[in-house]
């Protein structure tokens, strides 16, 4: 059974007030509410340098902080912060703050399942990264671009090798970039380094790389592909057969290469975000067919829509037979699903989820005249919230988890989808 399936899933609304915490603390910042929707969450300032993080009402215990941030749900349910005792950095994890204290933290990542969870770090100007209160044996210049692998067993980063003056051209056009995995960096050097990836199974990392100021590839474990280009962008893998896609740009225009070699045969004006169906079976990419237009392609075929400002982001339906794709147009976002576009529009549209078979696509949004609303299939809930996260399918797909703030009361609701439509 999965987590997801051992949530209460009946039919109600459970409510936890949250005016009150506004009048027994200095301030209250940004509300989080847990994955499964049975806890809100925020950090508080209790007096002048103290801060903690009130759950439910009940603070963190008798510990408090000299500032905390960065406040997040692990996937599992854990709560996690960014934490300051004298000045120095850590993680806390339900209140209990790692043992191991940094110069700096940032960037909380977690594995698929919330049992792990790593941040980047800085201690006395070196950088390096943190998986469960262990840091790196080796660490690094700088560091950009922290990831971690799904199963939660690998973290790797672009790093800095040596570090060197900003006026020593010549060192850097000699390459002193490169990957580090667990903290062990590639052999291979590079004048840049950028965005890595990790493989599905945790096994390869790929990254844009430069060699000189003017050739751009990417790079998988180590090794450059064989072809250059004159720019590219963040790579891909392939869920099934562990090949690398990238968007390359070519004779001027954006096309996907594999491996090195052109994959789809159209070029467009722009071409990112490509992502695969679990499965492998397809490939869809952000595009711009034409200037200042932008749409989305699917195995090389655009649609037949396009949109004037931009694609930020987009999905595909768990059985990738369906793609929804946020859009601005002016100054409204709305929702394209299978290049229909929906007839509703926002002032802001967060990322859209469909239901486990595909048959119904979700989203929270900020409507035009003020507050959050949650729409389903083109329609909108007439309920206008205070706060509010994104919605969340029960795996039979019929009934929607709705997380919101009203009237100072947090909401967690169970609806049945049909009562949205």
């Amino acid at each position: 059974m999965s987590v997801i399936e051992q949530w209460d899933w009946e039919i109600g609304d459970k409510q936890i007030p949250f005016e009150p915490w506004r009048e027994a603390f200095n301030w209250v910042e940004e509300p989080a509410a847990s994955p499964d929707g049975e806890h809100v969450a925020a950090i508080v300032n209790i007096d002048e340098g103290e801060f903690s993080v009130c759950v439910d009402g009940k603070v963190w215990g008798d510990t408090v902080f000299d500032k905390i941030w960065y406040l997040r749900y692990s996937p599992d349910g854990r709560l996690t912060a960014l934490v300051s005792e004298m000045g120095e950095w850590t993680v806390a994890v339900d209140g209990m703050a790692w043992e191991t204290m940094f110069g700096y933290v940032w960037d909380t990542r977690f594995s698929a399942n919330g049992s792990h969870i790593a941040v980047a770090v800085q201690q006395d100007m070196a950088y390096a990264m943190a998986c469960d209160d262990a840091l790196w044996t080796d660490t690094f210049a700088m560091l950009t671009d922290p990831v971690f692998s799904s199963d939660g067993s690998h973290t790797a980063a672009a790093v800095q090798v040596q570090d060197f003056g900003s006026a020593d051209i010549e060192k850097f056009q000699a390459g002193n970039f490169s990957v580090a995995v667990d903290g062990k960096a590639w052999d291979s050097l590079f004048v840049n380094v950028w965005g890595p990836v990790m493989s599905p199974d945790a096994a390869h990392v790929a990254a844009q790389v430069r060699h000189t100021l003017y050739d751009y590839t990417i790079a998988v474990d180590g090794k450059a592909w064989d072809k250059s280009f004159s720019c590219v962008w963040e790579p891909a893998f392939h869920p099934q057969n562990g090949s690398v896609v990238a968007p390359v740009r070519k004779a001027g225009k954006w096309t996907l290469a594999q491996d090195g070699e052109q994959l789809w045969e159209r070029a467009f004006i722009q071409l990112w975000l490509q992502r695969f169906t679990p499965d492998g079976r397809h490939l869809g990419a952000v595009v711009s067919p034409s200037y200042g237009r932008w749409t989305m392609a699917t195995d090389g075929v655009a649609w037949a829509s396009t949109f004037g400002d931009m694609i930020p982001d987009w999905t595909f339906s768990p059985d990738g037979e369906r793609l929804a794709a946020v859009f601005k147009a002016g100054d409204r976002w709305s929702l394209a699903v299978d290049d229909n576009r929906w007839q509703n529009d926002f002032a802001m549209v967060f990322n859209p989820v469909f239901s486990p078979d595909g048959s119904y696509v979700a989203l929270r949004a900020e409507r035009v005249d003020g507050g959050y609303g949650i729409a389903v299939n083109d329609k909108v809930w007439p309920n206008t919230f205070e706060h509010a996260w994104d919605p969340v399918f029960s795996p039979d797909g019929q009934r929607l988890l709705i997380r919101t703030i009203e009237e100072g009361i947090y909401h967690r609701r169970v609806v049945a989808v049909t009562d949205l439509l």
